[in-house]
């Protein structure tokens, strides 16, 4: 596949024969992965050059990765990342940056980049990426993709690079929701929390919708409506706790204290030259404070209680996936921390309280896609694709 990549998405390995099973309910279907996840036969980069040096060729795949293969999907090869996957432009200082299939002026997102310009682009049938604080929420919304992060620690990430353990997730992308169900019922199987059959309440979190200026707004009331007339009207509620101020800086204080304890050593050791926003965000990791973590701590246990409450058994959200569709390639790297940081305001909503969100392509603006997401209970995450399927 490297070979006729003219997306740019996936790392210039060798062709290393990976088996699949010869029947399964995957058979038929392709997919990539995303370049965190270790493959028997090929290294595992992390977008990060000295990672990659110190690699090696692994001799077992990821679990994850293995159990698509004994479904039948054949691999496709491995995706290019943000650097360390700590980024969401998926542009790549070292390896390049992937082109995004549904608007190739626009960047695919990050870190799963690669995994996503593969889908878009037709190069495979689903991939696999991976989602701290939106790397996969992100790309399925610039890319015109379905996308879910999965419930905190839903999806096996054994056999994978670390970001930020205690928010890291295993997602994956498909063009279609029919592909993306079969996905789904190999990774998923039966939710140990399933939403009802008989209906659920759809609710609109007015906090996060205020953030959307009056074109984006006007961009998803199409999206919005048709979900609403599927599953009925949305009630307006509150999710934000104490503002939005306070759960991003949580958010941020509690990634950042994990990345660096993942990457801090490798960094100081080795002082690897990183690309245009990575190099910035890892040095105010180092300096996030024992005192910053403490609270965050706090913060996010109460808020983990305050959305269990607000969604019961048997509530979802419906809200942005992002703030507006993709930015331009020639955003200067001011424009792109401005939007990476607005968009953190509404992804660390799930990111923080560990619940399944899945991102749905159903609106578009400027020419771009526009996605809109449901939001649901722990354990929930089959369930929201089934509605995903309803609609």
């Amino acid at each position: 596949m490297t070979t006729r990549d003219s997306a740019h998405a996936f790392m210039p390995y060798p062709d290393v024969p990976v088996t699949h099973a010869a029947s399964g309910p995957l058979a038929g279907l392709s997919f990539a992965v995303k370049d965190l996840f270790d493959v028997a036969g090929y290294p595992t980069s992390g977008g990060q050059p000295f990672v990659l040096a110190m690699s090696g060729v692994k001799t077992e795949t990821a679990p994850t990765v293995q159990r698509l293969l004994d479904a039948g999907a054949r691999f496709a090869g491995k995706t290019v990342t943000d650097e360390l996957a700590f980024s969401m432009n998926g542009q790549n200082a070292h390896f390049g940056s992937p082109i995004n299939g549904a608007a190739p002026d626009r960047i695919s997102g990050g870190s799963s980049s690669g995994s996503a310009s593969a889908v878009s682009n037709g190069l495979c049938d689903f991939a696999l990426g991976s989602d701290t604080g939106g790397s996969v929420r992100a790309p399925a919304n610039h890319c015109g993709l379905v996308g879910l992060r999965p419930t905190h620690g839903r999806v096996s990430l054994r056999g994978a690079l670390d970001l930020a353990p205690s928010f890291d997730t295993c997602g994956w992308f498909a063009r279609d929701v029919a592909t993306f169900a079969r996905v789904a019922e190999v990774l998923l199987r039966t939710d140990p929390e399933p939403l009802p059959e008989r209906g659920v309440r759809l609710l609109a979190p007015t906090d996060v919708w205020g953030l959307l200026a009056p074109e984006v707004l006007e961009a998803q009331a199409g999206p919005r409506a048709r979900i609403e007339a599927a599953l009925g009207a949305a009630a307006p509620v509150e999710a934000v706790l104490d503002g939005f101020d306070a759960m991003y800086w949580a958010f941020r204080y509690l990634q950042g204290r994990e990345a660096w304890r993942t990457d801090g050593a490798l960094l100081e050791r080795f002082a690897p030259p990183l690309g245009p926003g990575v190099a910035d965000r890892f040095a105010w990791a180092r300096s996030v404070a024992d005192e910053q973590v403490t609270k965050a701590t706090a913060f996010r246990a109460r808020f983990r209680a305050h959305m269990t409450a607000l969604l019961g058994s048997d509530g979802v959200l419906i809200l942005p996936t992002m703030p507006d569709v993709a930015p331009l390639i020639s955003a200067g790297e001011a424009g792109l921390e401005d939007y990476r940081n607005r968009a953190t305001r509404m992804l660390c909503i799930a990111g923080l309280a560990g619940l399944p969100q899945i991102s749905l392509p159903l609106g578009s603006r400027l020419g771009a896609p526009l996605g809109i997401s449901l939001l649901g209970p722990a354990g929930s995450d089959r369930s929201l694709v089934r509605l995903a399927e309803a609609l």
